[in-house]
Formats: structure tokens, C-alpha cells, sequence
């Protein structure tokens, strides 16, 4: 009998980062959620309190909450606040009579119980996961990093139910991916943990090659059980139908998604500046779509970092039009003409900026270092523009290149893109995966 005829198989799915969370890894987890229980499965999302998302990153995206499979169990699990928490009044009994003993005792959580900040978050998730489980045994369990926390909540529910798991790395753990080296010393007890999850796990999962073949020489005795599952776009969230070219007008080039410290932002906004002195699209602007990082405070800190000048006179061009909805994503693509994949990392990082970039089949100019592992994925793509390094007069070129293209406004070719990337749909990349766990969970039963 298979699974199917006896009942619905049943997924708990760890995700710290869920709507309405805005963080970058969060439209994985969503779409991850939603293809499960399109495909039948009864999904059971575990995901971070409100409070974290209002008092510690300080922004969210209500609408991204409204793309949610209704059908799915979205439960947030409390957690301690200690390592954000800066308000003197909202501290507890303990820590307000004891600053210095509740200080140690969260330390030694750390070391000896989870090497993360969120390991107060996964013990719950366990308590609450083992509860769940005897009302209504999980078939699998899946767990999304970062933060970490989840796949050591995963390792313990297996422990404790029986029930295997899934460690899905959208981000490295102890790879640092823009410096492309160890991300902790020798000795560091995440590495004991990854180890211990990694051995236990039916399998992990990996954005692209290069991650996997990175884990794949560092965990030999788990190589067998990984594998990849590259992100995508979201046909539900991007008609890329309606995304047309700009008419008659000065030409926009844009930057769509969160701008942080780890990218290449000068480069960016030099190579802009000097094509704009060369003459070519001299009256060309830079639009900027996007939160300035990830949490409350972060804005202004960028801004100083990355000395962001938008609207002044030595910044002529640049202009910051601010955040934009998941859900409206498509209205800043379709005032836009060339689009900027700015990525930070090495040939680890893909970003899932890049599928959506793609699915618009508007032109490109990639504004990362050379090598990234999007490049595999843009070689193939009709409309890329390579500078080939991050030196602003080949950045420039590439701008110019691409401007050219968006002018001549070919109709015959940006079909052909947008052609290329619809085979990068989340659907398309999590459609194996699915079949995957269910066999996986069929052959256990």
C-alpha cells in the first residue's frame, strides 16, 4: 500500500525565515512550503515569533504572508530575545536582578548546547515538534539555514521520533562565502555539530555545484546523500509577460533587491557614472528597488559605510526609490530597461536575484567578481553583459553594451531569454526534490 492510499504524508518544516519575514532566504522557504503541499503533502511550517521580525530586523512583507498555501500549519515558536534585546524593561526577572550569572548562563547555552544565538528557538521547536508528532506522526522533516539552529533541532526531533530529515543549505555554515574559507577556527564546536547532522541525515541539499562539491570533500561519508536544488523565480509573484521595455525616454538601469556591505556597490555606481561621462547614455539613471540590509539600524549604517550619496549633486543619475513588495516586484522591472545583478561572494554564491533578472528577458550586466557561480546560468542567457572585472571603465562598457541592446529593442531576442529562463522555475527546480521524498518516505514505510 502506498502512502498515498493510506493518507497524506506529513511534513514539519523548519524555517526560521518565512513570510512575513523579507529576508533573502525566504522566498525558498515559501516556495518550498507551498510545492509540498500543492503536491499533497499535510505541511507543518515552523517558522520565527513576530516579535523577532518587528523588535530585531524591523521590517517585514505582509502581502509575501497573502502568497502562503492556506492549507499549510504556520506556527511560531517562541524564543529568547537576550542576544537583541536592549530595552532594560522588557528584561525578566532573572537578567534584571542577575545581569552578569544570566549573561554567563546564556554563554554556556551556547557552548554546550548550540553554537548559535537562535538555539533557544530550536529547543522549542523540538519540544513543540515531539508534541505535534504523537498527535499525528511526521513522515520527514526539513530544515533551512541559515540560522543553523533548525538543523540541530532536526538531528534532535530525528533522535527523539524516528521520523528522517533534510538539511536544505540555502547559505553555507562553515564556509564563509565571500571570503571562500573555513568560516570558524579549528575546534569550533559547529563543526563537530555539522558532522553529527551530516552523518545522520537521509540527505542535504545544496543551491548549486560548487557548494555541494565543497561539503561533498569535507564530509566524504555523506557525499552519496547530496544533493542540488537551485532556486528559482515565482511565476505567482513576477507575470514576466507584462515586464515590456521602457518607450522613448532616458534609459533606466536597476539594481532590484536588498544593497548590503558584502557587494560590490562603488563599482556599481562608478561604472555607471563613467559611462555617463563618456557620452553614452549620458542621461542615463540608476534606480535602486530595496531595503538597505537586513535589520533595524542597518539603513543608515550602509549609507555611511558605502558612503550612498542618492539625489545630490555629485551622485547625478543615482536615485534610491526604496522598498518594493514581493508582490509588486514586477511594476519596478517594467520601468526598468537594463537590470544590475550585483552579487557579493565567490564561485559559491548564486543569488536568487538572478532567475527573476532572467525571467523579465531584459539585458544584464553582472557587477560581481569574476567567477561567481551565476555565470553558469548567464552564460546561456541571450542578453548578459560581462564586464569581466569589477574596474569601473569595464563596468561602464558592459553598461553601455547593454543600454545599446535595450535601445535597439529586439523583441525576437528578449522572447528567446525569457524562453531560457522558464526552465528555472521554483517549480521546475523543486519538482525532483519532491518526487525524491516521496519515494524516500515510500520505501521507508
Amino acid at each position: 500500500m502506498s502512502i498515498s492510499a493510506a493518507r497524506r504524508p506529513r511534513l514539519l518544516y523548519l524555517a526560521f525565515y518565512f513570510p512575513p519575514s523579507r529576508a533573502s532566504g525566504v522566498y525558498r522557504a515559501r516556495a518550498t512550503a507551498n510545492h509540498f503541499a500543492a503536491a499533497g503533502w499535510d505541511v507543518t511550517v515552523m517558522r520565527a515569533p513576530d516579535r523577532f521580525f518587528e523588535t530585531v530586523t524591523g521590517s517585514s512583507d505582509t502581502a509575501l504572508t497573502d502568497t502562503v498555501d492556506p492549507a499549510i500549519d504556520v506556527v511560531q515558536v517562541p524564543m529568547s530575545l537576550f542576544e537583541w534585546e536592549t530595552d532594560i524593561a522588557r528584561y525578566g526577572r532573572f537578567r534584571g536582578n542577575a545581569p552578569i550569572l544570566a549573561k554567563r548562563w546564556n554563554d554556556w547555552q551556547q557552548r554546550h548546547l548550540f553554537p548559535e544565538r537562535y538555539q533557544s528557538w530550536a529547543r522549542h521547536c523540538v519540544a513543540e515538534g515531539r508534541r505535534r508528532h504523537r498527535r499525528g506522526r511526521f513522515d520527514l522533516i526539513i530544515a533551512t539555514g541559515n540560522p543553523f539552529a533548525a538543523f540541530g533541532a532536526a538531528w534532535a526531533l530525528s533522535r527523539l521520533t524516528g521520523a528522517p530529515y533534510v538539511v536544505d543549505y540555502r547559505d553555507s555554515w562553515t564556509l564563509d562565502l565571500f571570503a571562500g574559507a573555513d568560516a570558524f577556527p579549528p575546534g569550533h564546536p559547529a563543526w563537530k555539530w555539522e558532522r553529527r547532522v551530516l552523518r545522520r541525515a537521509a540527505a542535504s541539499v545544496f543551491v548549486n555545484d560548487a557548494l555541494r562539491g565543497w561539503h561533498a570533500e569535507r564530509y566524504p561519508g555523506a557525499a552519496d546523500r547530496m544533493l542540488v536544488v537551485p532556486n528559482g523565480w515565482d511565476p505567482d509573484c513576477l507575470d514576466a509577460g507584462d515586464v515590456a521595455s521602457g518607450a522613448d525616454r532616458p534609459l533606466s538601469y536597476a539594481y532590484v533587491g536588498t544593497l548590503t556591505a558584502n557587494q560590490p556597490v562603488g563599482s556599481m555606481i562608478e561604472g555607471h557614472r563613467t559611462m555617463r561621462e563618456r557620452g553614452d547614455h549620458a542621461d542615463a539613471g540608476l534606480d535602486l528597488y530595496g531595503h538597505l540590509g537586513f535589520f533595524t539600524g542597518s539603513a543608515e549604517q550602509l549609507r555611511s559605510k558605502l558612503g550612498l550619496e542618492f539625489d545630490e549633486p555629485d551622485a547625478p543619475g543615482l536615485h534610491y526609490r526604496g522598498p518594493v513588495s514581493k508582490a509588486a516586484v514586477g511594476e519596478a522591472y517594467a520601468a526598468s530597461d537594463v537590470l544590475v545583478f550585483l552579487a557579493g561572494g565567490s564561485k559559491y554564491v548564486t543569488s536568487g536575484k538572478v532567475f527573476e533578472y532572467m525571467a523579465t528577458g531584459k539585458p544584464i550586466v553582472s557587477v560581481h567578481e569574476p567567477g561567481c557561480a551565476a555565470e553558469e546560468l548567464l552564460r546561456d542567457y541571450p542578453l548578459w553583459f560581462d564586464p569581466g572585472s569589477l574596474e569601473p571603465s569595464d563596468v561602464a562598457a558592459a553598461m553601455a553594451a547593454a543600454g545599446d541592446a535595450a535601445r535597439k529593442d529586439d523583441p525576437a531576442t528578449a522572447e528567446r531569454a525569457r524562453a531560457y529562463a522558464a526552465s528555472f522555475t521554483r517549480h521546475r527546480a523543486l519538482e525532483p526534490f519532491e518526487h525524491w521524498a516521496r519515494e524516500r518516505i515510500g520505501a521507508r514505510r
